[in-house]
């Protein structure tokens, strides 16, 4: 039994199901529409909310200060680790479904069940917080030309119960309050039909999208850079490298995605050469802009004064920038949508292969006839992520999709170590330089991340892991086709 768990899917045959015509996509997207997926997935809160928490420190954390540039820089290094591993692995195998595709052909089924589990925190969970992130300020947006949601109407029920009297104020249905938040799950259902209509439609829109942010966040650091005051970054590392790792724990949320352009692998024209160009792009691209914004908004305001949602708006109202400030908060706005584009569109991806495998029902498979997108599971993903949103807060769900993520990037990272073992002869059209360093120091520098991670996410992740496998044992190992070709009995 134990080695029926751990049997591997072939390359070969990962690739032939993604043939098939019954689920064969359009192949649509070329390098450059890769790379705007990838950064329209990255710049998202990470560079509009997450440098003020984590530079004057969230939820009892040590700040990081100034350093937080050190943090950013230490964490691209680890992600820089992990994409080099994705980036083989999705030239040998150009299948959609990212870290789980990767994990059944090289550590076996229930591992890639586990895998792809864990990406549901990373995709679905992070878009709920994503969503609640985007409707704050969309309604600051509003505000700013004078228009006003009902609080009822665009509060979620964890900031009701905060608000005195906002319960009493509100509807009632057979006595009870209506409240829910529902810019975020308007937003939701509105990337699910354009998801829907097609993926070369998708990702027209989300080029728009990208090249407006990039424009808005290369203006703030051209203009703040005038205003910087050197002093400012004095002490540079207030609380040393226990600050440093601390900011970087936090912060690891804002390179979340790059990932995600591996699950577009079957829309790709020439997966293998655009694929791991894309991600490297990526990541490259985004750091540069991590590091500039974060030492021109350290050197505009004092750490301990950008401890708030919006840290960059701040630092341009503190100038005296306030119109600046409305347009930045339209950035965010635009950024936060192209983050909920592209991981909507990378979740029903990976349901797709996994209902292909048989370890999800088959008509979670169904392409659509026309538009060839996965339509039943990006329609599914449009509710389970639209519907939490417009109820549950967003804090625990970030430290949430941190470690689900970490988990995912050291489970593909040994991939790398296993195919190279196992497969030392296919054709790697990308390799990963300085196997096994690269890939091992991408375990250890995720494995450190995690460590710095609060006790009770990992509780939450352990629980989480428990209900994942029980499922596995109660559907998905009993319908598995590679268990059914290789004999019901194991």
């Amino acid at each position: 039994m134990l080695t029926a768990l751990f049997r591997t899917k072939g390359v070969d045959a990962a690739t032939a199901d993604a043939e098939a015509s019954e689920h064969k996509l359009r192949k649509s997207l070329g390098v450059i529409d890769l790379t705007a997926l990838g950064i329209g997935a990255v710049i998202g809160a990470g560079i509009f909310s997450a440098p003020g928490a984590a530079a004057a420190g969230a939820e009892g954390r040590l700040p990081a200060g100034p350093a937080l540039v050190i943090s950013y820089i230490l964490v691209a290094i680890a992600c820089g680790f992990a994409a080099l591993c994705y980036a083989e692995l999705a030239s040998v195998v150009p299948v959609s479904g990212s870290a789980y595709t990767y994990a059944y052909v090289t550590l076996g089924e229930v591992v890639a069940w586990i895998i792809g589990w864990d990406l549901i925190l990373e995709y679905a969970v992070g878009n709920v917080a994503v969503a609640v992130s985007w409707a704050d300020y969309f309604k600051a947006l509003l505000a700013n030309v004078g228009l006003h949601l009902p609080p009822w109407l665009s509060t979620t029920l964890n900031h009701a119960r905060e608000t005195p009297g906002l319960f009493d104020a509100a509807p009632h249905l057979f006595g009870v309050p209506i409240v829910f938040n529902l810019p975020a799950g308007a937003i939701v259902a509105l990337l699910t039909v354009l998801l829907v209509v097609g993926v070369q439609e998708s990702s027209r829109v989300n080029a728009v999208m990208v090249a407006l942010k990039l424009a808005i966040v290369v203006g703030f650091v051209l203009v703040g850079a005038f205003y910087v005051k050197p002093e400012h970054w004095v002490p540079f590392a207030p609380y040393g490298a226990q600050g440093i790792l601390s900011g970087a724990a936090i912060i690891f949320f804002a390179y979340i995605g790059f990932d995600a352009v591996s699950t577009t692998a079957e829309e790709a024209k020439n997966p293998q050469r655009d694929i791991p160009r894309a991600m490297i792009a990526t990541l490259a691209i985004c750091t540069v802009l991590y590091i500039a914004v974060t030492l021109v908004l350290t050197g505009m305001v004092p750490w301990q004064e950008l401890g708030v949602g919006d840290p960059l708006a701040k630092a341009l109202e503190g100038a005296g920038l306030q119109r600046l400030a409305g347009v930045l908060s339209f950035g965010a706005v635009i950024a936060l949508t192209a983050v909920l584009l592209v991981f909507q569109l990378g979740q029903p991806r990976i349901f797709m292969c996994m209902a292909r495998d048989g370890l999800l029902p088959k008509w979670a498979a169904k392409v659509h006839p026309r538009f060839r997108t996965p339509y039943v599971t990006t329609i599914l993903t449009g509710i389970f992520v639209g519907v939490p949103a417009m109820f549950v807060d967003i804090n625990e769900a970030i430290a949430f999709t941190n470690i689900g993520t970490l988990f995912a990037f050291i489970l593909v990272s040994l991939g790398v170590l296993v195919l190279r073992r196992t497969s030392p002869d296919r054709t790697r059209p990308f390799r990963c330089p300085a196997v096994p360093w690269v890939p091992l120091a991408a375990v250890v520098c995720c494995g450190i991340l995690m460590v710095y991670l609060p006790l009770i996410t990992w509780m939450r992740f352990v629980v989480w892991q428990v209900a994942g496998v029980a499922l596995y044992f109660l559907y998905g190992r009993r319908h598995s086709r590679l268990r059914q070709q290789h004999g019901a009995g194991l």
